[in-house]
């Protein structure tokens, strides 16, 4: 239903949308309200005296929902927030005046693509792979890049290829979906990344039937470090590309209180 994801040049400028397309039936988690998009006023339902008429949309959906990024509200562990904020007393009201999505300031920085399939060998990573401190080096070793400080950085395990086959393919419940686990996630803390996205529906590795059961590098990044995570990521053009280095742009919605938001992030080039 999507239609290819397309880099353009504008003025000098080469981008990459690494947003996913927002349509009903879309893959997502199923932990989360789905996307709804109906047309209750339609043209002709209401014509004005000169025959002009318009069109109008409502549009209802959780806000972890296509390519997005989580707050650091999203997740608690042992009650408790980024810093020690009370996770209860923070949300009090249905609003987390702590951490909530409104908190994050829109991004322009240094964006890194680590790239792990190119370096350990096939077109993805096989289901249920766990992306290792060790394979992240590699990528960043044969990319000849470095990860530093107030980074975002978007790692590639290919499983974004199936993101048009389907919500089944996509989420990979029986079979387990690639991605980082806890001594990733503690690599990318020890780098001290501002942000950290994947082409996955839950951006770190799903054992095989166990589905979102346990997930220790959301707590690592989220709760521990401070850092953001950014889901659902279109990384095959810029892979595709070889564009390892870039400049990162995102800017969620100014939700107040909210727990994430969808967005549209950008990688932006200078031209030539």
């Amino acid at each position: 239903m999507s239609d290819p994801l397309l880099s353009v040049v504008r003025g000098g400028v080469r981008l990459f949308d690494l947003g996913r397309p927002l349509f009903v039936g879309m893959p997502q988690s199923p932990n989360h309200p789905q996307f709804w998009h109906a047309m209750p006023r339609r043209h002709g339902d209401v014509v004005r005296a000169d025959g002009g008429s318009a069109a109008s949309d409502l549009i209802v959906t959780g806000t972890h929902v296509g390519t997005h990024i989580d707050a650091l509200a999203h997740v608690s562990q042992d009650g408790a927030l980024h810093g020690g904020a009370d996770a209860a007393e923070a949300g009090r009201g249905g609003r987390f005046r702590d951490h909530g999505v409104h908190t994050i300031a829109p991004m322009v920085r240094r964006g890194v693509l680590l790239d792990v399939p190119r370096a350990i060998g096939g077109p993805e990573c096989p289901p249920g792979y766990e992306i290792t401190p060790a394979d992240l080096e590699s990528a960043a070793a044969a990319q000849r890049v470095e990860v530093g400080p107030g980074d975002v950085v978007l790692i590639r395990s290919g499983w974004g290829s199936r993101f048009d086959a389907g919500p089944a393919e996509y989420l990979g419940r029986e079979t387990g979906v690639p991605g980082v686990g806890e001594a990733g996630a503690r690599w990318l803390a020890a780098r001290r990344a501002h942000a950290a996205g994947a082409d996955t529906i839950a951006f770190e590795r799903l054992p095989p039937g166990r589905g979102h059961a346990l997930l220790p590098a959301h707590r690592v990044l989220l709760v521990e470090a401070g850092i953001y995570i950014i889901e659902a990521l279109a990384l095959e053009e810029l892979a595709a590309a070889a564009v390892w280095e870039f400049t990162f742009v995102l800017v969620p919605l100014n939700i107040i209180g909210a727990t994430g938001s969808p967005v549209r992030p950008l990688a932006v080039l200078a031209d030539g």
